[in-house]
């Protein structure tokens, strides 16, 4: 390839990374924002390698893309979802569960966000899982059994279920835990201090 080919080259492909970067910082999707990431160290680590750093070029296409890439997609997949805390048995909770599914998976497809059940087998084991904050949220069946109630520990999630169509279908409840007082051993320095 001579100098004038060469240089055409070079620029088409450094012209990409601005445009790549330029569209990883305007996507919304945060797994569409992961391929483009990839795409971008791609470029970079093409470039190096042109301009003669091949060990450059090789720890941007290691570090720079795969692992980052690879530790991105973890911390996405687990802090993406919202862990909705349902009963085990009754045909009830199967009935509202298969009714609601898709209301729920509708709004928060908006969000990007995954919905994970997970299953208890009492109401009290499901409410202490929304107490300790092992879920998002918790659907209930009122004492009746005509209500269905989701309850939720999160003020984003409350504002973006309450304009949604599941206020058609389930009553939302908002639950402020109180943060647990912290407990003061013998040993610890405020107490040394109170005692002296």
């Amino acid at each position: 390839m001579n100098g004038s080919n060469f240089d055409w080259f070079v620029g088409a492909i450094a012209l990409l990374l601005p445009v790549t970067g330029g569209l990883l910082v305007a996507q919304r999707n945060p797994y569409y924002a992961l391929v483009i990431r990839g795409i971008l160290g791609a470029i970079a680590a093409l470039l190096y390698a042109m301009f003669g750093a091949a060990d450059v070029a090789l720890t941007e296409a290691l570090v720079g893309t795969m692992l980052s890439i690879t530790l991105y997609a973890v911390a996405v997949r687990s802090s993406m979802s919202m862990r909705l805390g349902v009963l085990a048995t009754g045909t009830d909770t199967v009935n509202l569960i298969q009714k609601i599914n898709p209301l729920l998976k509708q709004v928060l497809g908006k969000y990007h966000l995954r919905l994970e059940p997970v299953v208890f087998e009492d109401t009290q084991a499901l409410g202490q899982a929304l107490a300790q904050k092992n879920v998002h949220c918790i659907l209930q069946v009122d004492g009746d059994g005509h209500l269905h109630v989701l309850k939720t520990r999160v003020p984003r999630l409350y504002e973006i279920f309450k304009t949604s169509a599941l206020t058609d279908v389930i009553e939302l409840q908002l639950l402020e835990l109180q943060p647990t007082p912290e407990v003061v051993g013998p040993s610890s320095p405020q107490s040394l201090m109170e005692n002296h």
